[in-house]
């Protein structure tokens, strides 16, 4: 029988990536597709390229619409997971693509949230150490921001090695549906085409919290994260150069080793030939995350790079690998490992 899967928030860029994913996982059936202002719209007149599902009709997000389903795939404002979740029940698998539960943290969700820390779901990122053995099984997944994605690809196999001192700057690229969907002046084609533009510069990103937690974890110590992001004239992709301050006694020849060793069995991480660097474009429609690292031996650092498409393996990507995992499911189910090129 299939498992039938319900997407909230199908108006949107990431929920509609989702929706092209989950056409082609043969275990999986569409079910409700729910927005918010959006509800009633045909969802062809938002994504006409989801020819299969163009005459299906959005529906609002109730607790009657979303009856039935074996999961729930959430895409939502901050704040508003928790009651959908608690209005399904516990035996429904429910995959939060916000950030509501992702910090573990009540003080840093308060710092950057501005509100009061409601709880943290295990962690679907699964290719952090650990992380499968937690999702096998689980009712909710909380899914990790996009950035945190690619930092957290690039660097954890430097500080699961102890290989890197405990702290790391990231200088990473977005395209522009990594701001959604909603109309904004600043994401306009004339203001973004020829130009790249920073933002949330001087540690006020949402998602720094959120690489700082995941490399902490793996180094068993505080990390500390200087982020800086800026604004890409691409639709979509990351870019994430990372960098950290190598321990004494590291060679080109350990890092290496160490990255080889790290994503030696993983379906949805590629290290590349050495010299031979990410592209966003490589990774275009891909759940796969193309990753290269090196020593900078004259300034003592390690220098990783990762390219990922966010709304992919940055986002509804990383939510179909973790339903497949939780629901016990083979892990590759539904997703593309081959990029789409030029």
């Amino acid at each position: 029988m299939a498992i039938r899967v319900a997407v909230v928030g199908a108006s949107g860029y990431a929920g509609s990536e989702a929706l092209r994913l989950l056409l082609s996982h043969p275990e999986v059936e569409v079910g409700a597709m729910t927005a918010g202002s959006s509800a009633g719209t045909p969802l062809g007149l938002l994504h006409p390229h989801l020819v299969p599902l163009a005459d299906r009709v959005l529906q609002p997000t109730s607790p009657e619409v979303l009856a039935g389903h074996d999961a729930i795939l959430l895409w939502l404002p901050h704040g508003r997971s928790a009651a959908v979740a608690e209005a399904v029940g516990e035996d429904v698998l429910v995959i939060d693509c916000g950030a509501d539960f992702r910090l573990r943290d009540a003080a840093s969700w308060e710092k950057f949230y501005g509100s009061d820390h409601i709880g943290t779901w295990p962690y679907g990122l699964p290719e952090l150490p650990g992380r499968r053995d937690v999702l096998k099984g689980s009712k909710r997944v909380a899914i990790p921001g996009c950035y945190p994605t690619a930092v957290s690809l690039a660097l954890f196999p430097a500080y699961a090695a102890a290989l890197a001192e405990p702290e790391a700057v990231v200088v990473a690229a977005s395209g522009t549906s990594g701001a959604g969907k909603a109309p904004k002046p600043h994401l306009l084609g004339s203001e973004t085409m020829g130009s790249m533009t920073p933002y949330g510069v001087g540690g006020i990103h949402r998602h720094t919290p959120e690489m700082v937690q995941n490399l902490s974890i793996v180094a068993g110590e505080p990390v500390t994260v200087s982020f800086t992001p800026t604004l890409a004239p691409m639709p979509r992709g990351i870019l994430a150069v990372c960098s950290a301050r190598a321990k004494p006694g590291v060679t080109p020849e350990s890092v290496r080793a160490a990255y080889a060793a790290a994503f030696a069995t993983e379906l949805f991480v590629h290290l590349l030939p050495e010299g031979q660097w990410p592209a966003t474009a490589c990774a275009l429609g891909s759940n796969t995350a193309l990753v290269q690292v090196t020593l900078d031996e004259d300034a003592g650092r390690i220098i990783a790079v990762s390219a990922i498409d966010n709304l992919t393996k940055g986002n509804a990507g990383n939510a179909v690998q973790s339903m497949n995992i939780a629901l016990g499911l083979p892990e590759e189910l539904g997703l593309p490992r081959i990029g789409v090129a030029p």
